[in-house]
């Protein structure tokens, strides 16, 4: 039997949800609403969506890796979130102020307006790409890293299942707060509240987090470090590691191929004028899960707990590609994101532990390959593929638009059951000395 898991402290407890709540505001909005905003005034074509997705996952990943190598020679991370918040915060603001520039008189289908369109599509592009680099440095890398720096074994589980509820309530809070702006159009206030809030708490950091005291620094060079995780004699060093995080990359894959284009599956095909609503009940039921999966992990051990809560996973995708109305969305959507959060809080606690000493910022990069970059990458195509595939559309304003539809919930779940392979190998392996 183990003793209660020591606790946090309350300074730290605090670090944990404010930077982490406001960090996961910032990428609901990125990971979210940025597509929706690009869906409503610039382009309906899915594979741009796709593309934005995939250019922001590869600057984040390159983000993570460069800064937690970094943080790690230095052994701190309090600069590194506190003036990363700063200038996350000012670059989503910017969001808002990307339109397609359309001279006077000029039609849509005209090729004045084609390249307006391009340009737009470029310009967010790129802004999204920069707005990755600050916010992947400053959350992904250096504050993930002070969460393992500050964590033991012991209390993991509970503290990254209350991380994996704050996505859902960062959320609630948008759909709850902010979503109104974005019915009216008013992307400009949208964009530049949540940017505000997440530069002031940049600057809360600054006297808020306090590093763990001494940190393990590496002896090696820069690039060295940078590099030490790609090498395969890195990987046969620790190998409980690298499947957990294969672990990881196929639950990021299975999510990121409905995630994006949720919000417009309820508005356009279900056509569920009250999605705000809807998600919001699931954000608060699926939260109030993830919670009580952190306790779950704790008591079963962390790998044992991964093949239970995908399962959950599971059964609510196959609900959401069966559910059309209000209530049965709730369910179905409630299961499906307490699934997916309680499966990916396992699977992190699980990296936290195999993180070898000296080397946490560094595995932060690795952590966004499996998390963000893969995923990113590879399942909104996938998602986009399906939706093409369906040829699903509607008409808006003389324009003939593609919908998603319920298939990439399926398509979801086929890659979800892949996961028991990593989780079958890892059992088997033989445990690492720290």
């Amino acid at each position: 039997m183990t003793a209660t898991p020591p606790a946090l402290g309350a300074r730290a407890w605090a670090t944990v949800v404010l930077v982490g709540l406001v960090g996961q505001l910032a990428w609901t909005i990125e990971n979210m609403y940025l597509n929706v905003f690009v869906y409503n005034t610039i382009t309906t074509d899915p594979t741009v969506i796709a593309v934005l997705v995939a250019a922001s996952a590869v600057a984040a990943t390159l983000a993570t890796l460069a800064v937690g190598a970094w943080s790690d020679r230095v052994g701190r991370r309090r600069e590194f979130i506190a003036v990363g918040y700063v200038l996350w915060g000012a670059t989503t603001a910017a969001f808002g102020l990307v339109r397609p520039q359309l001279p006077d008189g000029v039609a849509l289908g005209a090729p004045e307006a084609a390249r307006a369109v391009g340009v737009a599509v470029v310009t967010i592009v790129v802004l999204d790409c920069v707005m990755s680099l600050f916010g992947s440095g400053a959350n992904d890398a250096a504050f993930n890293a002070w969460v393992t720096d500050s964590t033991t074994p012991a209390n993991r589980g509970r503290v990254d299942g209350v991380l994996a509820t704050l996505p859902l309530v960062s959320m609630l809070i948008v759909f709850g707060l902010l979503d109104g702006l974005t019915q009216r159009g008013d992307w400009e206030l949208f964009f530049g509240i949540v940017g505000a809030t997440t530069a002031a708490v940049g600057v809360v950091a600054w006297f808020l987090v306090r590093d763990r005291r001494p940190l393990e620094r590496v002896a090696d060079g820069y690039l060295a470090s940078l590099v030490h995780g790609l090498r395969p004699s890195t990987m046969r060093a620790h190998p409980r590691l690298y499947v957990t995080l294969l672990a990881v990359a196929i639950l990021g894959v299975s999510s990121q191929v409905y995630l994006p284009y949720l919000i417009i599956y309820l508005q356009r095909f279900l056509r569920i004028d009250a999605y705000a609503l809807a998600l919001g009940v699931v954000l608060i039921l699926a939260s109030a899960l993830s919670v009580a999966a952190g306790r779950f992990i704790d008591r079963v051990g962390k790998v044992r707990a991964i093949l239970p809560l995908t399962a959950l996973l599971l059964a609510g995708l196959v609900g959401m590609f069966l559910a059309r109305g209000l209530v049965s969305v709730i369910v179905a959507g409630t299961v499906m994101m307490g699934g997916m959060l309680g499966a990916g809080a396992a699977a992190a606690a699980t990296v936290r532990d195999h993180t070898p000493a000296g080397r946490v910022g560094m595995v932060q990069g690795l952590r966004m390959v499996a998390l963000v970059l893969v995923p990113m990458v590879v399942g909104p195509f996938i998602g986009a593929a399906v939706i093409v595939g369906a040829n699903e559309t509607y008409v808006d304003l003389g324009v003939e638009r593609q919908v998603p539809t319920p298939w990439m919930f399926l398509f979801a779940a086929a890659i979800a059951l892949l996961v028991a392979v990593p989780v079958t190998w890892l059992r088997r392996l033989p445990e690492e000395r720290p």
